[in-house]
C-alpha cells in the first residue's frame, strides 16, 4: 500500500467497489445495484436508461437546459438519473429572475407537462405549450392547430442547440476524465455557443448598416432581418434535457 501513488490507491478502491456490487448482486440474482460503477477510470459515470431507439442505455452527464431568443441557458448537470420535470419551475423562476418577468409561454416536451407544472403556470399567467389535460376533442379548430404548430417549432430551439452542440462543439466527444473537468468542458461549450450566436448578430448589423450606407436604401436583407429583441410580454422559454 505505501508503495502505491495516489492514482494507483484510488483505483484500487474503485476496484473494490466494483466487486462489492457485482458480489451484491450475484447473491440477490438482480442486475441493477444503486451507484452501479460502469467505468475504472470514472467511477462517476453512471448508467442512464433512456429506451431510444438504438440506444436503450446511455452513459455520461444529464443535462436541463432552457433557451430563449436564441441564447441557451445551462440549468443543470448531474451524473445521476434524475427526472427534469422537477426543474421547470426553478428554471422559470430563473428566467424571471435575469429578466425581471415571466415568460408568456413555455414550450416544453411531454414529461414536463406534469399537473403541479400545469397548475404553476397557470397561476402565474404562463400558457404551456401542448394539449390539454383529458380526453382529446373530436373536433380541433385550425387556429388551436396552428397554435400548436407554432408550438411545436419554438420548441424545436432547443432540441437544435443541443445537436448544434454535438455536431459543431464536440459535446458528444467530451474527451475529459475527471467529473469537474468534464463538467467544465460542457459548460464552456454551452459557453462558445452562446458566444456565436451573439457575434452573428452583431455580423449581420454591421452587414445591414453596410448594405444601408453603400446603398441609400434598405435591401432585402435589411428588411428580412429583425435586430431588436422580441417585447418582454412576449418573450418564450424552451425548456429541453440532454
Amino acid at each position: 500500500m505505501e508503495n502505491l501513488s495516489k492514482r494507483q490507491y484510488k483505483l484500487l478502491l474503485v476496484c473494490q467497489e466494483v466487486y462489492r456490487q457485482q458480489s451484491w448482486m450475484y447473491q440477490h440474482k438482480t442486475n441493477r445495484v444503486d451507484d452501479r460503477i460502469v467505468s475504472l477510470t470514472q467511477p462517476h459515470v453512471r448508467p442512464i436508461v433512456r429506451g431510444k431507439a438504438g440506444k436503450a442505455t446511455e452513459f455520461g452527464a444529464k443535462i436541463s437546459a432552457s433557451s430563449c431568443d436564441g441564447y441557451i441557458f445551462f440549468d443543470r448537470i448531474s451524473w445521476d438519473n434524475f427526472n427534469e420535470s422537477g426543474d421547470l419551475i426553478a428554471q422559470v423562476e430563473a428566467f424571471k429572475e435575469f429578466t425581471g418577468h415571466y415568460p408568456e409561454s413555455v414550450h416544453v416536451d411531454q414529461i414536463y407537462r406534469t399537473l403541479m407544472n400545469r397548475e404553476w403556470c397557470k397561476e402565474r399567467g404562463i400558457r404551456m405549450s401542448g394539449p390539454p389535460l383529458g380526453r382529446r376533442p373530436a373536433h380541433v379548430s385550425k387556429a388551436t392547430k396552428k397554435q400548436a404548430r407554432e408550438d411545436e417549432k419554438a420548441r424545436q430551439a432547443i432540441e437544435g442547440k443541443f445537436g448544434q452542440a454535438k455536431r459543431r462543439f464536440n459535446l458528444d466527444r467530451v474527451m475529459a476524465k475527471l467529473d469537474n473537468t468534464s463538467q467544465t468542458t460542457i459548460a464552456i461549450a454551452f459557453l462558445v455557443m452562446n458566444l456565436v450566436a451573439g457575434l452573428l448578430r452583431l455580423l449581420w448589423l454591421f452587414v445591414c448598416q453596410f448594405l444601408l450606407i453603400t446603398t441609400g436604401k434598405k435591401t432585402k436583407i435589411i428588411k428580412n432581418y429583425v435586430l431588436v429583441l422580441q417585447p418582454k410580454e412576449k418573450l418564450k422559454l424552451s425548456v429541453g434535457e440532454q
